[in-house]
C-alpha cells in the first residue's frame, strides 16, 4: 500500500465539501495558519514546513498542514461542530530523523493522543469527536527529546459540520493585555541601588529617573573624584580610594523632589546587580553596524528605557575586521596587532563608544579564544587549531588577550561576551587577568553553556556564565531553560550571575527580525522568571519596531526591581504540581518575590503556601505587574493564572513595611 494517495475527494468549491449524511467538511488547511504557533519555522498550507507535498511512513496526502513540534492550532467551535479528523505522523523528508506526539484537547480536556511517533513511522488516524467543545487544541509536543527534525504533519485535517461552516473558526490570538500603570508626572528614582567600581576605573551611572522633564539631578555624599551633572543625571569621574560610600540621589520637576539612598563600592568587583541591556546577535545575527547600534542607544532614551536602569549595548560576532594585512592575520595590525573592527560595518569605534557614553549608556562586544568565531569572524588566537574545529580545542596557541584588551579599553568597551566550547578555564583565566589589568571595568561574560561543576571557577573568574544553549523564541525554550535553574542558585551574587541566556521578546529573529513567537502571557512568564533568578536582562530585539506592549513589558521598576535587588539572591523552586510552579526569591528588605506559573495548556489555580516559604503569620501581598495592593492573607495567596502566565507578587509581614 506504500505510494498510495490518501484523504477524501476535495471538490470544486475549495474547502468545502459534501459528506455522508448531509455533514459538511471544514479543512483546516483552508483556515488562517499564521495563527499556529510553533517552535520552528511557519506552518504551511497542504506542504510540509520544507514546501514539500505531505508524505508520511510513505503514504502521500493532497490536503493537511505541515508544522514543526513544539506546535498550537486553537480553533474556536460552536455548536454544529461535530467530528475531528485526521491523519498523522512525521514527514518524510526528515527520515527516521525526529520524534513527536500528536494531541487533541476540547476545552479543558485531553480528548486523543498518538503516543510518541517517530520519523519513518506509518500515519495514524484521528477521529474525535467535539461535539459540545468550544475550544479545540491541535497541539505537537516534541516527544521528550528536543525539536530537532520534529517535521510534523496534520493530513487531511478536518472538521464534520452538521450546517453552517462558519461555526469553525480560527480562535483569536491572545490580547497583549498592558498590565502597569505609567509612571506619573512627579520625579522617581529607578534602578540599581548599589554600583561596584574598581579603584582608578572610569565611572559612569545615570540615574535612572522617569517623571516629567525637565528634571535637574543632585547628589550628597559623593566621594572624591566623581561629580555630577545636574542636568543629565550622569555621574562621572574616578574614584582611587577603595570603600563603601553612601549617597543621596535626589531628582526634582515641577511636579514634586524624591530622594533615593545609593551606595557606591569601590573594590575589586563590579557587576554588583545583574546587567540590563541589549545584544545584537538574537536580532541581526553577524549583520550588526554601526547604524544599527546607535538606532538601539537612541531607542534607549525614545523610549524611556535608561530611566528605568537599561544600560548595556553590545555587539555580538561580526564586529570584527577581516582585512588582511601581511604581517598581523585577519584584522590584526603592527605595532600591537590587536583585533581591529570591519572598517565598513564600524569605520570609528572610539567615536561610537563615546557618543554611546554621551547618552549616559554603555557599549559592549564579543571575542572568542579561537582563531574563528562561530561566524568564521576573527578570534583571540593567532594559530590554526589543528583539526580541532569541532570541539575549539585551544591547547598551547599564540593569543591577543593583553592587547585585545587594551585595544578595548582604549575605545572605552564595558562589557565582553567571550564564546567557547568547551569551557576552558585556562583560557579564561587569561582573559580574566588581561580585563582587571586594562585599566577599564568591563563586564565579563561567558558563553556557551557553562558545566556546573566548574560553576565556582566561572565566578572567580567571571561577572555571569551561560547556563545552557541556546534558547528559542517558544515556549517550550523558555520553559525548559528558565524552571531548569534551580540547581544554579547558590553560584548566584552580587558580581557573579548565573545567565540562562538572552530575553527573546520584541522583534527577533536571527538576521530576519520579526514578532517574537511567545504568546503575551508567556513574555510576562519570561521577564518574571528571570527577574526572579536574578539572570542579566539582555535583549535581542529590533528596538525601533517596539509597541506599547514590549515598552511597559520592560518598564516596570517593581518588577525590575527584583532583579536588581542588591542582596543577590537567586530565586528557587518552592513547589512543582502537575505543570504549576512557585518559585520565590529572598529581597534585601526581609520581603519574599514569588511567582506562581501555570506551564499547563488551560487557566488553573496556582498556591503559595506560607509554610513552604518558611514564613509565619499574616502577609501583606501585592501585584507586581498590576502595581497593586491584593491585601493581607494569613496561610497562603492562591490566584487564577492563564495558561503559560504568570502571577508576580511580592510579600512583606504585616506592619513592615507600611
Amino acid at each position: 500500500m506504500r505510494g498510495i494517495t490518501l484523504g477524501i475527494t476535495i471538490c470544486a468549491i475549495g474547502s468545502l465539501c459534501a459528506a455522508q449524511g448531509g455533514e459538511k467538511t471544514v479543512w483546516l488547511s483552508e483556515l488562517d495558519l499564521t495563527q499556529v504557533r510553533q517552535a520552528f519555522a511557519d506552518a504551511r498550507k497542504d506542504r510540509s514546513i520544507d514546501d514539500k507535498p505531505l508524505s508520511i511512513g510513505g503514504y502521500k496526502f493532497e490536503r493537511g498542514i505541515g508544522t514543526h513540534a513544539e506546535s498550537c492550532f486553537e480553533l474556536a467551535l460552536k455548536p454544529g461542530a461535530d467530528r475531528f479528523i485526521a491523519s498523522v505522523g512525521i514527514h518524510d523528508e526528515v527520515g527516521k530523523e525526529g520524534s513527536v506526539e500528536f494531541q487533541v484537547c476540547g476545552d479543558s480536556n485531553l480528548l486523543w493522543k498518538s503516543g510518541v511517533m517517530r520519523g519513518g513511522d506509518a500515519p495514524k488516524a484521528v477521529d474525535v469527536p467535539v461535539s459540545g467543545c468550544k475550544r479545540l487544541l491541535l497541539l505537537v509536543t516534541d516527544g521528550g527529546d528536543g525539536y530537532a527534525y520534529d517535521h510534523a504533519v496534520w493530513a487531511d485535517a478536518r472538521i464534520l459540520v452538521g450546517g453552517d461552516t462558519s461555526v469553525v473558526t480560527v480562535a483569536p490570538p491572545e490580547d497583549a493585555v498592558i498590565l502597569t500603570p505609567k509612571p506619573g508626572p512627579e520625579p522617581k528614582i529607578n534602578g540599581a541601588k548599589v554600583f561596584g567600581v574598581r579603584p582608578g576605573s572610569p565611572f559612569l551611572f545615570t540615574i535612572p529617573a522617569t517623571g516629567k522633564r525637565p528634571m535637574t539631578f543632585s547628589a550628597k555624599n559623593l566621594p572624591e573624584g566623581l561629580k555630577l551633572d545636574p542636568e543629565t543625571g550622569q555621574i562621572t569621574g574616578v574614584v582611587k580610594k577603595p570603600g563603601e560610600y553612601t549617597v543621596t540621589l535626589s531628582a526634582k520637576n515641577s511636579f514634586g523632589e524624591t530622594e533615593r539612598p545609593f551606595r557606591i563600592v569601590v573594590g575589586d568587583r563590579i557587576a554588583l546587580t545583574p546587567p540590563m541591556g541589549w545584544n545584537s546577535w538574537n536580532c541581526w545575527g553577524c549583520d550588526a553596524n554601526d547604524e544599527r547600534v546607535r538606532a538601539i542607544a537612541e531607542a534607549y532614551v525614545k523610549f524611556d528605557l535608561i530611566n528605568h536602569g537599561w544600560t548595556y549595548v553590545n555587539m555580538d560576532d561580526g564586529w570584527q575586521g577581516r582585512e588582511e594585512h601581511p604581517d598581523g592575520g585577519p584584522g590584526r595590525y603592527p605595532p600591537t596587532y590587536a583585533l581591529q573592527a570591519d572598517r565598513q560595518k564600524f569605520p570609528d569605534m572610539k567615536k561610537l563608544c563615546d557618543d554611546v557614553h554621551a547618552m549616559g549608556l554603555k557599549i559592549g562586544l564579543y571575542s572568542t579564544p579561537w582563531k574563528f568565531s562561530y561566524g568564521n569572524y576573527t578570534g583571540g588566537s593567532a594559530d590554526d587549531e589543528k583539526g580541532n574545529r569541532d570541539n575549539r580545542k585551544v591547547v598551547g596557541r599564540v593569543t591577543f588577550e593583553k592587547q585585545d584588551a587594551d585595544q578595548w579599553a582604549e575605545w572605552g568597551i564595558d562589557y565582553l561576551k567571550y564564546d567557547w566550547a568547551p569551557i576552558d578555564v585556562e583560557n579564561t583565566r587569561r582573559m580574566s587577568e588581561a580585563l582587571k589589568a586594562c585599566g577599564r571595568d568591563i563586564v565579563f561574560s561567558l558563553s556557551n553553556g557553562a558545566s556546573i561543576n566548574r560553576a565556582k571557577d566561572w565566578a572567580e573568574l567571571s561577572n555571569l556564565w551561560r547556563t545552557t544553549g541556546d534558547i528559542g523564541d517558544n515556549w517550550n525554550s523558555v520553559a525548559r531553560i528558565g524552571l531548569s535553574q534551580d540547581p544554579w542558585k547558590e553560584f548566584a551574587g552580587p558580581g557573579h550571575w548565573n545567565d540562562p541566556d538572552m530575553l527573546v521578546v520584541g522583534y527577533v529573529g536571527w538576521g530576519n527580525p520579526r514578532p517574537t513567537r511567545l504568546s503575551p502571557n508567556e513574555q510576562y512568564s519570561h521577564v518574571s522568571l528571570w527577574c526572579l533568578l536574578g539572570a542579566p536582562l539582555l535583549l535581542g530585539c529590533d528596538l525601533g519596531k517596539a509597541d506599547d506592549f514590549l515598552v511597559n513589558l520592560l518598564s516596570n521598576d517593581e518588577v525590575l526591581e527584583v532583579n536588581q535587588d542588591p542582596l543577590g539572591k537567586q530565586a528557587g523552586r518552592i513547589s512543582s504540581v502537575s505543570g504549576l510552579e512557585v518559585w520565590a526569591k529572598d529581597v534585601e528588605d526581609r520581603s519574599k518575590a514569588v511567582g506562581l506559573f501555570n506551564t499547563g495548556l488551560f487557566e488553573q489555580k496556582v498556591t503559595a503556601k506560607w509554610s513552604d516559604l518558611g514564613l509565619q503569620g499574616p502577609q501583606r501581598v501585592r501585584d507586581l505587574w498590576r502595581q497593586k495592593d491584593l491585601g493581607v492573607f494569613k496561610d497562603e495567596f492562591s490566584s487564577p493564572v492563564p495558561r503559560h502566565g504568570v502571577v508576580l507578587v511580592r510579600l512583606w509581614p504585616v506592619g513592615y513595611p507600611e
